[in-house]
């Protein structure tokens, strides 16, 4: 009997304090480091960024066009 208790114990603290413990700690790390942008996501927003900064200053130069050559094309535009 003496044996028995012994071991089962142990087990039992082990089974109600230790294990549930050690994995709400596991999975709450595994959740922060995951948390973030991983390298590839961060290379596709960066490359996103550029053309986005690519494509506003092409439309700037378009409207700085057309207000050269139509200067009420976009009091037109608007009122549509």
């Amino acid at each position: 009997m003496s044996s028995f208790v012994f071991f089962f114990i142990p087990t039992l603290i082990f089974l109600g304090l230790v294990l549930p413990l050690w994995l709400a700690l596991y999975y709450a790390s595994k959740w922060r480091t995951s948390k973030g942008l991983s390298e590839e996501e961060k290379q596709t927003l960066d490359a996103a960024m550029v053309e986005i900064q690519r494509l506003e200053s092409r439309i700037e130069t378009l409207e700085t066009i057309l207000d050269a050559e139509q200067p009420d094309w976009h009091t037109k535009n608007s009122a549509e």
